[in-house]
């Protein structure tokens, strides 16, 4: 609720309307009024009287743009994307640390999809431990950088 005891008191005597006693229109003219709304509410005549306003501060603020798409199912588009240079947090150190000592033509398999991110991009550097990893997309600059570290790109369902 709104309380008038948290503002801070002003006395009355300093405030503005009290300079306006006794003249007739208190600073707001005879002729326009001091009315309601005399521009209409809120955004009104946006394309009519206030058409210049509209026009220099919000340009294409009215019409459409693109195609309609009825029936949106968001989760059609839903692909969390995941970076290469945090891949090995996925995973406990052991698992880093085991992976460097391996022989060669073992490698830990990474599931991004499991952690809840669907495409894995190519921002980073890896390190040069070959790694399998999982997912729904590579980029072609992540699928570059696995390879180049000696692991393999897994696509899954």
């Amino acid at each position: 609720l709104f309380h008038t005891q948290s503002l801070s008191k002003m006395p009355s005597r300093f405030s503005k309307n009290r300079n306006k006693r006794g003249h007739v229109s208190a600073g707001h003219g005879r002729i326009g009024k001091h009315r309601n709304h005399p521009g209409g509410r809120g955004n009104a005549g946006g394309q009519h009287h206030h058409r210049i306003l509209f026009d220099k501060y919000h340009p294409g603020y009215f019409g459409k743009v693109g195609m309609r798409h009825f029936h949106v199912l968001n989760n059609r588009y839903h692909c969390p994307t995941f970076n290469l240079d945090k891949l090995w947090s996925l995973v406990p150190e052991e698992t880093f640390a085991a992976a460097q000592k391996a022989a060669n033509g073992t490698a830990p398999v990474i599931d991004i999809t499991q952690h809840g991110h669907f495409k894995m991009m190519g921002r980073g550097e890896l390190p040069n431990v070959p790694v399998i990893v999982k997912a729904k997309f590579f980029t072609k600059l992540a699928e570059k950088k696995i390879k180049a570290a000696g692991g393999a790109c897994l696509l899954v369902a």
